[in-house]
């Protein structure tokens, strides 16, 4: 090959166009390589895909697709929230006339929240015998002025220097079995041979010494009914026929005996009545409700308030008329 062909050859080399970094990425320039337009032509490298109109609609509901369309989207926020505050009152419009109509029809509107689980005396649990949590839900700290009654509680009382109360009332048919139903009157003529039969699995019910102050205590009822015209109007007399209500918050502040318990056991004791200690006595007075001891956040401490203001005025007045009764008598026989 001569040198000139040699020459010819470099010379096309040095004027191909070389590759620089276009827009859609690095090719050449069509309008710089003429003889490569038509094969660029026919196979592009990415093809374009035609973008498909958003409809406007779509634009303002979904929001802003370029800054173009930010002036749409504030306008339609702005008309969501007339909208929202347009419903708004009209909810509250309606409210306020079924409210209006139920204040008319004389319907009270229950707008407290949904309750939530009875708060009870600390001392009853999740855990607690369902027996003792009903004898706390329904007898525990009400007012009771039935002597057959009060003499029933006063034996349980005494009793719970051998027996829990869950111990108790899970025999208090059996108690009830034995003292013939409490009957003050039949309790009273028990004989020793009588007492000793009261045997379940080969033990008493109670300790023997326990059963003789209950057929003791059992005659000195009968002699106070005969003084005072009721067991009843004797034990609610040391309280002036009102319950005591302390309104303790914890239970450790409830006390396992209190002045007034004390002289009322000191006033049975006198009149010879047995196994009635302090303790005894005020265990009596909290379950017969002559004081309430229920915590204030218990759901009873008000019930059983309520109850005691139901039944104390009519009691207040009997309890009158007969110390009236009683007072004309002693006059007579002076």
């Amino acid at each position: 090959m001569s040198v000139a062909t040699k020459l010819q050859s470099s010379a096309k080399l040095v004027s191909e166009p070389r590759a620089i970094l276009g827009p859609t990425g690095n090719r050449v320039k069509p309008s710089e390589d003429p003889k490569r337009k038509p094969e660029v032509a026919k196979k592009p490298l990415r093809p374009k895909k035609p973008v498909p109109k958003i409809p406007e609609q779509v634009i303002r509901n979904n929001g802003s697709v370029d800054s173009a369309c930010s002036s749409d989207s504030s306008s339609s926020s702005a008309s969501s929230a007339k909208k929202m505050e347009s419903s708004r009152r009209t909810v509250m419009v309606k409210r306020n006339e079924v409210k209006n109509a139920m204040d008319s029809a004389g319907i009270v509107e229950n707008s407290s929240p949904i309750p939530g689980p009875i708060r009870r005396c600390d001392w009853i649990t999740a855990n607690s015998d369902p027996l003792y949590t009903s004898f706390h839900d329904e007898e525990w700290g009400v007012p009771v002025y039935d002597d057959q009654k009060l003499f029933e509680l006063l034996v349980f009382s005494q009793a719970l220097a051998e027996l829990s109360w869950q111990a108790i009332l899970h025999k208090r048919d059996l108690f009830r079995k034995h003292f013939e139903n409490f009957d003050i009157s039949s309790v009273a003529q028990f004989t020793e041979k009588k007492l000793l039969s009261f045997r379940v699995n080969g033990s008493l019910v109670l300790s023997e010494a326990k059963l003789r102050a209950v057929v003791e205590n059992a005659k000195l009822v009968l002699k106070v009914q005969r003084e005072f015209g009721s067991f009843s109007n004797y034990c609610w007399s040391f309280v002036n026929h009102l319950p005591v209500r302390h309104g303790y918050r914890y239970a450790r502040q409830v006390p396992v005996k209190t002045p007034k318990a004390e002289l009322i056991s000191k006033e049975l004791m006198q009149r010879g009545f047995r196994c009635v200690g302090p303790t005894v006595i005020y265990s009596f007075m909290q379950v017969s409700g002559i004081v309430n001891d229920h915590l204030l956040t218990c759901f009873r401490y008000q019930e059983c308030n309520a109850d005691a203001k139901k039944d104390s005025k009519p009691k207040i007045e009997e309890t009158k008329e007969l110390n009236k009764t009683l007072e004309k008598n002693c006059l007579s026989h002076d």
